[in-house]
């Protein structure tokens, strides 16, 4: 009898430890974040948005912004058509002007009315009727708008609307979960969720022209969410939803949004000047890439943006900037490409000083200069000028190949 009570209670205590064994083990192999980096030998990043062990949850942010994105329904003039004949066109038959509709989404900023959007959503205009998602409508006037950036400013008569709270996009990271929000084919305040999968892209506006830096997730993004928002998981606005990029011209994976720094910049403009405040720093510039690199004699390991050509007289040539100079950060903020150069100077106002790092010889230096004024007509056309000399000079290109001509800025 006693035997067999031993058995059995060095069974159990075999069985305990065998169990302690296994949890340790499991623990090790699951642990949290900051446990796991520590026994890989690699440091835990810190980032207040990661969910290890659970599952994000997009409820608080997609309740707190839903009711600020509004849709904007468009009324514009529509042309009359190109093949009429001249006997039509004479005579006045058939071409009495036609009214076109179309609609977008915009965001509220402000409690008073204040709605950004996009410039291709409300350009062209005639008529605007903003229609809240409580769905009550009123009618809207432009502010403002913005070619370039395709950012719009438009205003609507009301008080305590709600109202999202601008974010800092610059703070975004590859891989965080965003929330794309708008009215997409006209379902109002359509929520979706992605993740930020790339920064300062750059994108074709269907004239061979790369504009902005554009931050791309793959949140779900149809015709009718342009001008939407684009929101973190604290409900702050990060982005406003332009562009897709699709064979289709419906979602297939590919979303962009302007950056919140940049429209930040465009709105106070837009309100304190009634346009866009455009600095210029005076480079042609192309991305540092392997090939580049090569011909600089650089390592690869080096990034940047580098000077390809300078503006007669403008601020770079002034402040001693070169050719082949390689622009490795603005103001202290990391440069790795030319979109991502751009993007920095897009944040600043004529008559702003920055300090502009770059790369020669090997050598580091600081370089401070004073940013100078240019408008949105100015900089839309010598983009066109330098894309012509370069196409009409070759002799102009440097010869580790063509530099983007259209990173005049």
């Amino acid at each position: 009898m006693k035997k067999n009570i031993l058995i059995v209670l060095a069974s159990v205590v075999i069985s305990c430890v065998c169990s302690a064994a296994i949890a340790r083990h499991s623990n090790m192999g699951t642990g949290n974040s900051s446990e796991s980096g520590a026994l890989s030998g690699s440091s835990a990043l810190e980032y207040d948005g990661a969910f290890a062990g659970s599952a994000p949850d997009f409820v608080y942010a997609a309740e707190h912004s839903v009711d600020a994105v509004v849709n904007v329904k468009v009324v514009k003039q529509a042309s009359a058509p190109r093949n009429m004949s001249f006997l039509q066109q004479f005579f006045g038959y058939d071409i009495q002007p036609q009214q076109s509709l179309s609609s977008g989404s915009g965001v509220i900023i402000t409690q008073d009315g204040y709605i950004v959007t996009n410039n291709h959503v409300v350009e062209g205009s005639t008529q605007l009727l903003v229609t809240l998602n409580s769905q009550k409508s009123f009618s809207a006037s432009v502010v403002g708008s913005d070619p370039v950036t395709d950012i719009a400013l438009i205003k609507i008569e009301a008080d305590s609307l709600p109202s999202i709270p601008m974010g800092d996009s610059d703070s975004l990271r590859l891989g965080q979960w965003v929330l794309a929000i708008g009215c997409p084919y006209s379902m109002n305040n359509t929520v979706t969720a992605g993740i930020v999968s790339a920064k300062g892209r750059a994108l074709d506006n269907g004239n061979g022209n790369k504009i902005e830096s554009y931050i791309q997730t793959d949140a779900a993004v149809n015709p009718g969410n342009s001008g939407g928002a684009l929101v973190n998981l604290k409900g702050e606005l990060v982005g406003i939803n332009t562009a897709i990029a699709s064979p289709t011209g419906a979602f297939a994976g590919y979303s962009f949004a302007v950056p919140s720094t940049i429209v930040k910049k465009i709105v106070a403009d837009l309100l304190q000047y009634g346009k866009v405040q455009r600095a210029q720093l005076g480079v042609v510039m192309t991305t540092l890439n392997t090939e580049v690199a090569r011909y600089l004699g650089v390592s690869d390991k080096t990034q940047g943006a580098v000077v390809t050509d300078l503006v007669p007289n403008g601020p770079a040539q002034k402040a001693g900037i070169k050719v082949n100079d390689i622009i490795t950060a603005v103001d202290g903020h990391k440069i790795t490409s030319a979109n991502e150069l751009q993007e920095r100077i897009n944040i600043h106002r004529p008559g702003d000083g920055v300090n502009i790092s770059v790369s020669r010889d090997g050598k580091q230096l600081d370089i401070q200069l004073v940013l100078q004024a240019m408008d949105s007509n100015e900089y839309m056309g010598n983009r066109q000028m330098m894309m012509r000399q370069y196409q009409q000079q070759p002799q102009r290109q440097p010869q580790y190949g063509n530099p983007d001509p259209f990173g005049w800025f």
